[in-house]
């Protein structure tokens, strides 16, 4: 047996963290929480003040017994879970299940799972914070009470299988607001006159948008407007008014909290929430380097804090002195401020090493990993470099009285975008290059024209920018966006097309019944206002039993009112144009944990069901049948004939239209960062390569 235990969550982790401790020292895995409150019952006496029932989870017994035989020869217990609060209460649990005394109780925390941290954290252990556990108990109880006194209702009033949340009822609610903001919205008319002008010593050609006159901006609503502006321009010179230079510094983006890590991956990688948590989790933990071993790429990943260590900070200036030269140096190393209310009880996340490049590593990673690290490398490299230093320039030209301008950029200095550009939830227009232009020249007009617009919605919620809004607005933490965002998917409430969070008519169902009934529980503020009161638990200012009893009390009136006027709600099913093939009743479509299928609505008559099968228009090339997409066990979408099993083609990449101009055969689409190519599926024709662009539902995708 071993002199000290160290115990950790998860297995890679121990795998990592053994490598840097000595013979001495034994580390073994918990594999998450060992203690909750039961499934099958609320587990919360609210007459005994509260009081939670904890029992092992199944599962666990096998190795808790494990975990005590090595704590009862072991002369320290060193319990290493997560440094965030959920990591406290799994220490405290696992202090409590094994029975250890204050005294033998070790507490240490890794921001960064590399030698020189795990060593110095080992030396330096402190007690179980009570004040972390209690808030994390405070935010359990709290979402049971909610969960396991509302779903039954929703059950009896709605269907089966339904739940509420205190967050994930909120999420569904601004999702399902910004729907009806949508569906409300009255789209109002505007036009926009842009003339193509030519310069006399130069090639290029400068587009001047209509502004107004003499005394400022004109917006154009009519035709008729549209009209009298093209008719005191048309044809007519352009003599240049007035130029304005404007020199400006880009300060560089901070490095990633979770939330903005959430954000960035689903707009630059197209992740999830959910996908984005895994992958980073598993470069925290360690992966398997060539010629290192499991190694721990990355810092903690729930963080809401953009600080990071001197010793960090030194190394990567550093380095890019080294990689990139002085001048991309910052006089003063740059200093972020986080955003009101963070809880900063951990870094920013960054590599753990400067020096292993995402090219160095690339080998060892799988896809997705190699993304994501070096998303996450850049990034903070770039947040320690030099502004970018950008001119831009506005031109204003007269026609007849009427005022013109065209706007152009150009960077000076490129900073810290020689690394990394922030990505946007909008897209931007390009910056355009304006030729050398000065007072009193004229432009001739190559052509002038209107065109009609209209006003746009606000734009549905994405992964990244619902995390934003979340965030913003104080609700949830940084753990608890991705498994929110998971659960109102996988309830049905909310359905993902493309990447745009659209709600269902169930989640507009359970919102209403909610807003009626509950109204305090999907509402924004004082869903924020419950965050800041588990804020003051965790820094010890408030008992965490009388938050839950403020709370408590005005909620059990409103279940028992709910209990009594909620009447039962019918949801037809949405119909679709496909007949069944056993019946011929057309099928109806329906939604499970797994996603949408279809099923006849004759049900349990006909119990038939079938795949959304999405068509890709192109025949197969064995046997002439659609080709349709699929996805593998794994979720990995494919293209494969319908007719399987009868015809096995199958393609990783999709078909296209366009036949080979070689051998006349399928030809397939492979995509790359800013586009692609095609090339014929058949390798023995010489595969043939054309550049293509992604659509914007590619894009998307």
């Amino acid at each position: 047996m071993s002199d000290m235990l160290v115990i950790v969550e998860s297995p890679a982790k121990a795998k990592t963290i053994g490598k840097f401790l000595g013979s001495k020292y034994k580390v073994v895995a918990s594999n998450g929480h060992v203690r909750d409150l039961p499934k099958s019952q609320l587990g919360i006496n609210v007459e005994e003040n509260f009081e939670p029932k904890y029992i092992t989870l199944r599962g666990r017994g096998e190795v808790l017994e494990k975990i005590r035989k090595e704590a009862k020869s072991a002369k320290k217990v060193f319990l290493a879970t997560d440094p965030d609060m959920e990591g406290e209460a799994i220490s405290w649990h696992l202090s409590q299940v094994l029975k250890l005394d204050d005294k033998s109780i070790f507490r240490v925390e890794f921001n960064e799972i590399t030698s020189n941290t795990v060593k110095k954290s080992i030396k330096a252990p402190r007690a179980i914070d009570m004040d972390l556990v209690n808030a994390q108990q405070a935010r359990r109880v709290l979402d049971r009470l909610v969960g396991y006194k509302i779903s039954p209702i929703l059950w009896a009033k709605i269907r089966k299988g339904l739940s509420a949340g205190r967050v994930q009822s909120v999420a569904t609610r601004i999702i399902c607001d910004r729907e009806d903001e949508i569906n409300e919205f009255v789209p109002e008319e505007y036009w926009t006159i842009t003339a193509l002008l030519k310069t006399k010593n130069s090639k290029k050609t400068v587009d001047a948008k209509y502004y107004g006159d003499a005394n400022g901006k004109i917006d154009i609503k009519s035709e008729k407007d549209a009209k009298r502006v093209l008719e005191l321009a048309d044809g007519r010179d352009f003599t240049v008014t007035d130029l304005k230079v404007t020199k400006k510094s880009q300060h560089a983006p901070a490095p990633f909290t979770t939330s903005s890590l959430q954000q960035e991956a689903s707009r630059k990688l197209s992740f999830t929430t959910k996908l984005t948590m895994l992958v980073a989790q598993q470069l925290y933990e360690g992966v398997e380097l060539q010629g290192s071993g499991t190694t721990g790429l990355i810092s903690y990943i729930r963080t809401d804090s953009v600080r990071i260590s001197e010793e960090a900070q030194k190394s990567a200036l550093e380095y890019i002195e080294s990689q990139y030269g002085k001048e991309y140096v910052p006089s003063k190393p740059n200093i972020y401020k986080g955003r009101a209310g963070a809880q900063d009880a951990h870094e920013a996340i960054r590599p753990a090493n400067i020096t292993l490049t995402p090219q160095m590593v690339k080998a060892s990673l799988n896809a997705n990993q190699y993304k994501l690290y070096k998303l996450i490398y850049e990034r903070f490299l770039a947040s320690q470099m030099t502004d970018a230093e950008i001119e831009t320039n506005t031109v204003s030209f007269d026609v007849n009285g009427c005022v013109f301008r065209a706007n152009g950029t150009r960077t000076l200095f490129d900073g810290f975008t020689k690394v990394y550009t922030e990505g946007r939830d909008d897209v931007a227009e390009k910056d355009i290059t304006l030729p050398e232009l000065a007072i009193g020249d004229v432009l001739k007009q190559s052509k002038i024209e209107s065109e009609q617009k209209f006003t746009q919605p606000p734009a549905r919620y994405t992964e990244a920018s619902l995390v934003k809004t979340l965030e913003k607005r104080g609700i949830g933490r940084p753990s608890t966006y991705s498994p929110t965002i998971s659960t109102i998917i996988e309830r049905g409430y909310v359905r993902r097309e493309k990447k745009l969070l659209v709600p269902t008519e169930l989640g507009f169902v359970v919102t209403q019944l909610m807003k009626d009934n509950f109204q305090s529980i999907v509402d924004v503020t004082f869903t924020a206002d419950m965050e800041e009161k588990l804020d003051l638990i965790k820094d010890g200012k408030q008992e965490w039993r009388d938050v839950i009893g403020e709370f408590y009390g005005p909620f059990e009136k409103l279940l028992e009112k709910a209990n009594e006027s909620i009447e039962r709600v019918v949801i037809p099913d949405e119909v679709s144009d496909i007949p069944c093939d056993k019946c011929g009743t057309l099928m109806v479509y329906k939604t499970s944990r797994f996603g949408r299928f279809l099923a006849c609505p004759k049900f349990p008559e006909c119990r038939n069901t079938k795949p959304i099968v999405e068509k890709v228009g192109v025949p197969c090339p064995v046997c002439g049948s659609e080709i349709i997409k699929r996805k593998s066990k794994r979720g990995k979408p494919f293209y494969g004939c319908e007719k399987y099993p009868e015809c096995d083609f199958v393609s990783w990449d999709k078909p296209v239209k366009d036949k080979c101009p070689k051998c006349g055969g399928l030809m397939v689409q492979k995509l790359g960062q800013n586009g692609g190519y095609t090339v014929c599926a058949d390798k023995e024709c010489g595969a043939v390569i054309r550049p293509v662009k992604k659509t914007n539902e590619e894009k998307e995708e």
